[in-house]
């Protein structure tokens, strides 16, 4: 649990030396895409002719293709005739597995009996939570995996929990006041409900005093609400049903600190190549679960990189947290656009640094322009892209040539700017 001469921090592995962490991180990989190729046939697959035991860094890592999470419904609906979850657990309904999990699509999770499966007692403990308190946890319980991604981490860290699910808001108000919870579990929206109903009621809640909120943005305007009306300190952590805790908030609320047990790597839309520090794009997470072991899952949500370690002294790396959805898939004159198809042509240029499809007009008057930055253009460059354009989308574009760093740094690269959406 906590070190004996500071309780800031959940283990020692929060505050190891980066290059220590990374070297063990490393060594782990072989392992688990061994495992992966050898216990899930879908990953196997997926990694043919992958020799894991060279896959022992991040550019080696980065070598094996991205399953994005629209992939991962088709491929389980494929191999559902061989099992529910088509290839991509390594285990079975035998005593590995605790429970099955549906997210929308369906795409089905397993849960197994490792305490703290989903690894949230790290978040958990860095929200200020501790052993002997009562958690109201207000995620779902049901079908979905939320419940139990909160509940087994705050079994693992020593607390009780108190299952309140979704719902019935006056119920779960009465239930505060009667059980006098230390803390909250769930989205900050139905806390924020909550805190109203019981205002309404007139009805004290004194005991809540912290909470660990996902599942949903919780901006800083809501933060200071919770803080002015109950005094709370409310942090977020970043997780996700197919593999767990991604990341989590700390006191100094500046990022998020990555989880230990992942390799989080953040790429640009539609490929699977890591961008620089700094740069927006998807987050692409590889899991140690030797149930599931997913290998580069593109998890479809936007962040970036943070330089430096977070001030509490934790000295993972850090994200910005959720800045959106990298899947910017549009439809231009009746054809689907995919962010791969615009890195597919800039890929065709070396000269090309970054680009960005811009789509504008108004009904029936599509017009498509790719800005692409350039540090030096030759002559007829944006001559060759068009012809680019149209031979990998089968559409017509313009192209804008711009200098280097003027594109927005927001990880989109399809930005729909039409009248009409």
């Amino acid at each position: 649990m906590s070190n004996s001469n500071d309780n800031t921090y959940y283990d020692a592995l929060e505050t190891r030396d980066p290059q220590e962490r990374e070297r063990s991180l490393m060594a782990r990989l072989p392992q688990q895409i061994a495992h992966a190729q050898e216990a899930a046939p879908a990953l196997a697959a997926i990694l043919e002719g992958v020799d894991a035991s060279k896959v022992d860094s991040r550019s080696a890592l980065a070598r094996l293709p991205v399953t994005r999470k629209s992939e991962l419904l088709a491929l389980q609906q494929q191999g559902r005739a061989t099992d529910a979850f088509g290839g991509f657990a390594a285990i079975g309904r035998g005593p590995l597995m605790r429970r099955v999990f549906a997210s929308p699509g369906p795409i089905y999770e397993p849960e197994g009996v490792a305490p703290d499966y989903w690894r949230t007692a790290r978040a958990l403990y860095a929200a200020g939570f501790r052993p002997g308190e009562l958690v109201h946890n207000c995620f779902s319980y049901h079908m979905t995996p939320a419940g139990s991604i909160m509940e087994t981490g705050a079994r693992a860290l020593g607390c009780t929990v108190f299952a309140g699910g979704t719902g019935q808001t006056e119920q779960q108000v009465e239930a505060i006041a009667d059980l006098r919870p230390e803390g909250y579990a769930g989205t900050p929206s139905f806390l924020k409900i909550i805190l109203e109903k019981a205002a309404e009621k007139q009805v004290p809640l004194p005991s809540l005093t912290k909470a660990l909120v996902s599942g949903e943005a919780c901006p800083p305007s809501l933060v200071d609400w919770f803080a002015q009306h109950q005094g709370m300190q409310v942090l977020q952590c970043y997780a996700t049903a197919d593999v767990g805790l991604i990341a989590y908030e700390t006191a100094a609320r500046q990022g998020l600190v990555l989880d230990e047990n992942v390799v989080v790597e953040i790429v640009r839309p539609g490929t699977g190549d890591p961008v620089p520090e700094g740069e927006v794009g998807e987050v692409v997470v590889t899991t140690f679960n030797m149930d599931y072991p997913l290998v580069r899952f593109g998890t479809g949500d936007l962040s970036a990189f943070l330089p430096g370690p977070c001030p509490t002294g934790r000295t993972n790396q850090r994200i910005k947290g959720w800045m959106g959805r990298a899947d910017q898939t549009t439809k231009v004159r009746g054809m689907f656009v995919h962010p791969g198809q615009v890195a597919a042509v800039a890929k065709r240029f070396a000269e090309v640094a970054r680009a960005r499809l811009v789509v504008e007009g108004e009904m029936a008057d599509d017009r498509m322009t790719l800005h692409v930055e350039c540090a030096h253009a030759p002559d007829g460059l944006a001559g060759r892209v068009a012809e680019a354009i149209r031979e990998v989308t089968k559409l017509r574009g313009e192209v804008r040539i711009v200098a280097p760093g003027s594109l927005p740094n927001d990880g989109k690269v399809i930005e729909d700017a039409r009248s009409y959406k």
